[in-house]
């Protein structure tokens, strides 16, 4: 079962989805892999301090974030990549690393990044090492209404 907060708020939207249990993954890439699943498919969770201010970015599992171009699109002084002791506080029901990417529910700004938007439907983490969410992209983006900014790129 996904994070009793996400279950809530997807099935009181009306909002159809499904989930998928799979063997304990702590990476995306571990996800895709055991799932076969394309990376550019799964979304996958990053928390970013911008200027200090904690802020969720979502790029496909097969992408990196691009620190410098992310703070020069949000005309940010600062962004850092967040360490897990200070997050994991901020998504009670979730586990560290686990946490879907519906920073609406926990008061924090999200920004997908361009490259995901092309897809029709996407899976993330549903709060734990053993559960993902697949559902369609507009829904998601019509109940998180995400900024979509370009800050991610594809290692090669």
């Amino acid at each position: 079962m996904p994070n009793q907060k996400l279950e809530t708020y997807l099935d009181k939207n009306m909002v159809k989805y499904i989930t998928i249990n799979h063997s304990k993954a702590f990476t995306a890439q571990e996800i895709v892999a055991s799932l076969h699943i394309k990376g550019k498919k799964f979304a996958k969770t990053v928390m970013i301090k911008v200027d200090g201010k904690m802020t969720m970015a979502v790029l496909p599992a097969s992408y990196r974030v691009n620190l410098e171009k992310l703070r020069e699109t949000l005309h940010a002084d600062s962004a850092k990549l967040a360490s897990e002791q200070e997050f994991k506080e901020i998504f009670p029901g979730c586990e560290t690393g686990a946490m879907p990417p519906f920073g609406n529910l926990y008061d924090i700004p999200v920004m997908v990044a361009a490259s995901l938007v092309a897809d029709e439907d996407i899976y993330f983490n549903a709060g734990t090492h053993t559960e993902i969410v697949r559902m369609r992209f507009n829904d998601y983006e019509t109940l998180v209404e995400p900024e979509v900014v370009r800050f991610s790129y594809k290692p090669k």
